[in-house]
């Protein structure tokens, strides 16, 4: 069955295609040739940072060229690099020999992740805690007293009692586990926690029993604990079409996929494999490199036009972040952002299309309208969602998203060529260019601060009305926007303010951050702690 709709939609598109003008069908075989490239097997999913990325970033690079666009990157190429942090990696120059024996990191030991970075020599013996010198502790105890208490937190525990023991004159913290129940303890690289005024390692039960065995000899002890940052490149690729024009449009969509699900985004729960990317982004990229080609040979001399594709878009909107905050041409003078992520899935039956920011310039009222022969538009007032033009709304730019929907096929290998419309994606791309002719003579666009998104689960019944930073490394959520109306606004939060303590409870990323959410309920008063640069500041709200 499966076979056959993919063989009528083949069919009904090569029919489309036959109906199509001679320009319209080369536009049609370049988005054909686009998608192809960049969902081949080759670029291995274009996971920021890989070699598939350059690939990627490569191929986007040479089609601006051979468009005659303007590089507009870093010092006079197309290229925009920026930096991705991912958390902590331990340092190679980490070692732990004890009584000459030189322990191999992961196998035999690991600091855990809050750990200080710190060298030592010491001749300390297991069973006597004495200042000047590492103490031990085996967790056997603690666990098997707390196997059936569902709020146990070892690594809570962990923390209070390396503080304890660095209070005493401990000068490291070194545990291990004799027990059979498994303590799931392991170097939590995107874990974000306080980290500890000495280290703190942890030797497994193998190394225990091979190099500690005697507890009331002393050991010789050497250590080095180096825990640093890790982190990738990506890369935005920006090219420019000067026409002399006071305003610019921004056309753009994020070119970079899931590699090999490595990251952790992926819905595929079979091994490893390479996820393709043709609609999720694929196909927005070559909506794009398209777009330039049909404006570089137009009569669109209203406006220049800045085209970009986005890299790290995948792992938290990256790549269009760091153009806004080191762009490379005045934002004060771009009349508006066109972002097309998931563009390549139009139904035959449904025609469904969704313009997402319609509400972030009444200008757009006045140029959309749902009648449309060839798609069935539903609106989407909100400037925020979950793609590049967020960080351009964010700039107070009115933007529009264009987005076909999503599928079963989302996050998966199976996101693959044979399922585009690219009839489809084509009559996406002539309406986009219809859209840049309509606004080519009009003034400059006003922006319209929108409604604030529904929150995307149950759990949750309050919000505090911010937009969270999700390229933040530090600890805590800091605000990357502020959304009218609610309650961070009416408080006086601001953005840049970094939010640590709702309550009683404190959060270390935007992950924790939504767990303690999911406590409050509509009603509840609290207090919000936030550092605005090195200052604390408490707000009461009611929630």
């Amino acid at each position: 069955m499966k076979f056959l709709l993919a063989i009528l939609l083949l069919l009904s598109q090569i029919i489309s295609a036959q109906k199509l003008k001679k320009a319209d069908k080369l536009i049609l075989s370049d988005l054909k040739s686009s998608v192809s490239f960049l969902a081949d097997d080759k670029l291995e999913g274009r996971r920021t940072g890989t070699a598939g990325e350059k690939l990627a970033y490569t191929y986007i690079a040479d089609q601006f060229k051979n468009e005659g666009l303007i590089p507009k990157g870093d010092n006079n190429t197309y290229l925009q690099q920026f930096e991705i942090n991912e958390g902590k990696q331990i340092s190679k120059s980490t070692f732990f020999i004890v009584n000459g024996n030189d322990l191999t990191l992961e196998q035999d030991f690991f600091p855990l992740i809050f750990s200080a970075n710190s060298s030592l020599e010491a001749t300390p013996t297991i069973a006597f805690q004495e200042k000047s010198m590492p103490w031990f502790l085996d967790l056997k105890d603690i666990l098997e007293k707390n196997k059936n208490n569902p709020h146990f937190d070892l690594v809570n525990i962990i923390q209070e009692k390396a503080a304890d023991v660095a209070s005493k004159g401990g000068t490291a913290f070194i545990l291990t586990n004799t027990s059979s129940i498994t303590d799931d303890l392991k170097f939590e690289g995107k874990q974000k926690l306080v980290t500890s005024s000495i280290p703190v390692i942890y030797i497994t039960k193998q190394a225990k029993e091979k190099y500690f065995k005697d507890e009331a000899t002393p050991l010789d002890l050497k250590i080095k604990i180096s825990i640093e940052d890790k982190k990738r490149t990506g890369h935005n690729v920006v090219g420019y079409i000067d026409e002399g024009a006071q305003n610019t449009i921004i056309i753009g969509a994020h070119f970079d996929h899931l590699g090999y699900g490595e990251d952790h985004n992926s819905l595929w729960t079979g091994a490893p494999a390479i996820h393709h990317g043709a609609d999720d982004n694929a196909s927005g990229t070559a909506a794009v490199i398209e777009l330039g080609k049909m404006i570089r040979t137009s009569h669109l001399k209203g406006n220049n036009f800045l085209l970009i594709a986005f890299s790290g878009e995948e792992l938290g909107l990256f790549g269009s972040k760091y153009f806004t905050e080191h762009p490379t041409i005045d934002l004060s003078k771009v009349d508006y952002m066109i972002n097309m992520d998931m563009v390549g899935r139009l139904n035959d039956s449904t025609h469904a299309l969704t313009i997402g920011g319609y509400g972030t310039s009444d200008t757009w009222g006045n140029l959309l309208t749902t009648k449309e022969k060839a798609f069935n538009i539903k609106f989407d007032s909100s400037g925020i969602g979950p793609s590049d033009h967020t960080s351009f709304y964010l700039k107070n730019i009115p933007v529009l998203f264009f987005f076909t929907g999503s599928h079963k096929d989302y996050h998966k290998p199976s996101d693959v060529i044979d399922k585009i419309n690219f009839v489809g994606e084509l009559q996406i791309v002539k309406y986009i260019y219809h859209l840049l002719g309509l606004t080519d003579k009009t003034p400059k666009l006003a922006f319209t601060k929108t409604r604030e998104p529904q929150m995307g689960s149950a759990r949750f019944t309050v919000s505090l009305g911010i937009m969270p930073d999700y390229t933040f490394s530090g600890t805590g959520v800091r605000a990357d926007g502020i959304i009218s109306n609610k309650i961070a606004e009416k408080v006086g939060i601001k953005a840049g303010d970094v939010i640590t303590q709702l309550g009683d409870y404190k959060f270390s990323d935007v992950n924790s951050y939504m767990q303690v959410l999911s406590k409050f309920k509509k009603g509840d008063a609290t207090k919000v702690k936030v550092l605005r640069g090195k200052e604390e500041i408490v707000f009461d709200i009611v929630f």
